[in-house]
């Protein structure tokens, strides 16, 4: 079944295809779009372990967009390059006037293991503010580790065992046991600024960052 949403404005389509973009530059190649009830939920797999023995953490990164009526529900795994194709293909000034915009998602890739753990969308818990700094820092120096510890034509396996290790780590100085891996995920999807304050959450096994510009969800 072909599914279609309409986004509000261009504003909202260029959001969109920056975080895709972003997203396509540090994740697994594929999004989890989730469309019902005048939103649009995005989610990026940064981080996600292969295999019922891998320890790594689950880091995924949302951006939720506003749509202009409730289509039907959908819920569809896309790749990220075939999407950002479709939309470069938009037009959206019509007579001069932007407007809402309509996009039709290309053929879903099925099913992905990393889409198959749901974090929760209710039952969260505020535990405080984080320092912005902390996390860039913590995300500085991982991207150091991992690239020292990564000769070029190091093998897909290796470069997913260091990547695991160091960005499994927790955040010294977070109460809340969150791995690293959420830092860069924050520093690399564009969610922190200086100005903007950085909320954490948890539910059960689940850590959330949420900032203005997003929301990264780590287990």
């Amino acid at each position: 079944m072909v599914h279609t949403f309409s986004l509000v404005d261009a504003l909202s389509l260029g959001d969109l295809k920056v975080f895709l973009g972003r997203a396509a530059r540090v994740g697994t190649g594929s999004v989890r779009l989730i469309g019902g009830q005048g939103v649009l939920a995005v989610y990026a797999s940064v981080l996600a372990p292969k295999g019922l023995l891998d320890t790594g953490p689950t880091v995924l990164g949302l951006r939720t967009f506003a749509l202009t009526d409730t289509e039907e529900s959908f819920d569809e795994i896309i790749s990220i390059r075939a999407l950002l194709d479709r939309l470069a293909l938009l037009s959206v000034v019509v007579n001069g006037e932007t407007g809402p915009v309509d996009v039709t998602l290309p053929p879903s890739e099925g099913l992905a293991a990393w889409a198959g753990i749901s974090p929760p969308r209710g039952g969260w818990t505020n535990l405080g503010l984080v320092d912005t700094a902390l996390l860039e820092k913590s995300a500085g120096d991982g991207i150091s580790e991992v690239a020292a510890a990564l000769p070029p034509d190091t093998g897909e396996q290796i470069v997913h065992r260091v990547r695991s290790q160091v960005w499994g780590r927790a955040i010294a100085g977070i109460e809340r046991e969150t791995a690293s891996g959420a830092a860069f995920a924050a520093v690399s999807l564009g969610f922190l600024r200086p100005e903007d304050p950085v909320a954490i959450y948890r539910s059960g096994p689940w850590t959330r960052l949420s900032t203005r510009r997003g929301h990264v969800l780590t287990r």
